[in-house]
């Protein structure tokens, strides 16, 4: 894991590479600070949701509400409230090793409405800066180099730059670039059928 990082220390290294001063705080009174505390939060929960990364990827059993839904549905479940997408990736009905997806289900909000009286599912959890390993940290120094580049620098070209490093070409559907990289080596640490769902659903 990236020992030591924070999302001050992301920002700041994001602004050097743009040729800012670096930060301390986001309330250090620079433009630069004010700038990141606006656009760092998008860019994490983007960028988090942009791949199955390993290090967001949990499974847990649901607990039943106790108030049913006013709806078809017999029971409600609360949805984990660190979830990524708002949705999550496979629901089961079963905790069982090779259960089969389950489907017949709705997500309404913040709850999972189903007739079955036990749910799991397969969700990604948003994660604080230290429980990120280092590749996906140099994701998001380029990541938000590229979104300060044209508030901090008023150049539209440096933005364009640093879009072309994080995410690749226009031509490569922001699926190139050190994305790319950092995909190719998360991706050694995952099942041959996340990888394969993943790329399912982005061709989707």
């Amino acid at each position: 894991m990236a020992a030591g990082d924070t999302d001050v220390s992301i920002c700041s290294h994001a602004l050097l590479l743009l040729g800012s001063s670096s930060i301390t705080s986001f309330d250090d009174g620079t433009a630069g600070s004010g700038a990141a505390s606006k656009i760092y939060p998008k860019v994490k929960s983007s960028t988090l949701g942009m791949y199955p990364w390993t290090f967001t990827l949990r499974k847990v059993q649901l607990g039943q509400l106790a108030d049913a839904p006013t709806n078809v549905w017999q029971h409600a479940y609360q949805l984990p409230a660190d979830m990524i997408t708002g949705v999550p990736r496979k629901v089961f009905s079963s905790g069982n090793v090779g259960a089969p997806v389950f489907k017949d289900y709705e997500i309404q909000a913040d709850q999972l409405l189903t007739d079955t009286a036990t749910i799991y599912v397969d969700y990604q959890q948003t994660v604080t800066e230290p429980a990120m390993p280092e590749y996906f940290v140099n994701l998001l120094v380029y990541q938000m180099a590229w979104h300060l580049a044209e508030p901090v620098t008023d150049q539209i070209t440096k933005a364009e730059y640093w879009r072309g490093i994080a995410m690749g070409t226009v031509q490569e559907s922001g699926r190139g670039g050190y994305f790319r990289t950092a995909t190719n080596i998360d991706s050694s640490g995952q099942s041959t059928q996340v990888i394969g769902d993943y790329l399912l659903t982005s061709i989707r």
